[in-house]
């Protein structure tokens, strides 16, 4: 069986599973294709993990045990035909502060300034897009966020009143940082992610997110879908909250990868990251973003999250944003595109493989239910902590 993670041989990997015979989930590892129950004591959660001096050391020699090959337990990870009595991969963070970065690539600051304009409507899009691109042009990709430069260029566009709060934070000198779900709330591979019912134009966003510890250390990476409402979102940035944190609208997966001699922060800066989406209606979409081209360095993102001014005692996952917003026409020319429930996305990138989910609107997910206060009980249970 081909495994759908794509998951490439080299690296060290960790993540969560839940199998029937568990009531807590199981913190894994990936070996020779198989994947393996290392939880212990020692490392009864992934923050627990991340925590250690050297997690990937740890890793190599933890004795665990063996539940089952990862392609198959990958295919039964999907929510349409699961079978609950084996085994399923889950989001591989739990108690990780889960947040993101916005407009962090200059394609993604425009289109961001384009949904402020249009208010919400795909219609405009286009002739805003044209204007937009004829008063700033199309390539900022040079423009380092909060230099000279980049306020010659904001007190122009101030100048001809066409100043954006999405510019401030896309060539200002502070980063944009929000919350994309509470700990334990994001969905892994083959979960279904969900879109708020109120909204007809919104898209999928391909990104990689880091992972840190406590102390702000970067210790790996993964990949990310941070699902966005280009409509809501666009009639107004105080409803950035209703924007992006729904009931299973934080992908994250398929496992970290985390950094040792065969992979570092250098290949996260080097990463191209790829988006298809199949839809049932026959509509498919390719897409990439290249992490060269971003703005600000991951580390730059991770320090303006944490530190001095904000502690976070679990660690971090932190989506550090994407350049790829999808604006093929869907249907009718000039409306763009948008979701429909059922459409297949994946999200996938040569170090760190595939991250699989199905479109639902967010009622029609499975409810979030297990928070850390459940994960706390089980894992005592269990004379774990």
């Amino acid at each position: 069986m081909t495994d759908p993670t794509r998951l490439p041989a080299d690296g060290i990997f960790v993540g969560r599973a839940r199998i029937s015979e568990s009531a807590h989930p199981l913190v894994v590892t990936v070996r020779d294709g198989q994947v393996v129950d290392v939880t212990s004591t020692t490392t009864p959660t992934v923050r627990d993990l991340c925590e250690l001096r050297d997690p990937v050391d740890y890793l190599r020699s933890a004795k665990g045990k063996t539940i089952g090959a990862l392609a198959e337990i990958a295919a039964n990870s999907f929510e349409a035909g699961r079978d609950a009595g084996k085994p399923v991969l889950l989001s591989p963070v739990d108690l990780q502060a889960v947040k993101a970065s916005g407009v962090t690539f200059v394609v993604s600051l425009l289109e961001r300034v384009i949904e402020e304009q249009a208010r919400g409507s795909a219609e405009k899009a286009d002739a805003i897009r044209a204007d937009i691109a004829g008063l700033i042009g199309h390539d900022l990709s040079k423009l380092k966020p909060g230099s000279p430069e980049a306020m010659e260029i904001k007190a122009k566009l101030i100048q001809r009143g066409a100043w954006s709060q999405y510019l401030e934070v896309g060539i200002g000198p502070d980063a944009e940082i929000f919350t994309k779900c509470q700990p334990m709330a994001s969905v892994g591979f083959g979960a279904d992610v969900g879109l708020h019912p109120v909204s007809t134009w919104n898209n999928p966003e391909p990104e990689i997110a880091m992972i840190t510890d406590s102390s702000g250390r970067i210790v790996g990476a993964t990949l990310g879908n941070d699902v966005n409402l280009r409509d809501v979102e666009g009639r107004s940035a105080l409803l950035l909250g209703k924007a992006k944190d729904n009931n299973a609208s934080a992908a994250l997966g398929p496992f970290i990868r985390l950094f040792d001699e065969t992979f570092s922060i250098t290949d996260v800066k080097r990463a191209t990251v790829r988006l298809s989406v199949e839809g049932e209606d026959g509509f498919s979409l390719e897409g990439a973003s290249s992490m060269a081209e971003i703005s600000r360095s991951p580390e730059e993102l991770v320090r303006a999250a944490m530190g001095p001014h904000h502690q976070y005692p679990d660690g971090l996952a932190l989506y550090l944003g994407t350049m790829f917003v999808p604006s093929k026409d869907r249907g009718e020319k000039g409306k763009g595109f948008t979701h429909k429930v059922g459409d297949i996305v994946t999200i996938s990138s040569d170090k760190l493989g595939a991250l699989v989910n199905r479109v639902r609107l967010s009622p029609d997910c499975p409810h979030w239910t297990y928070g850390a206060s459940h994960l706390m009980r089980d894992l005592a249970r269990a004379k774990l902590i």
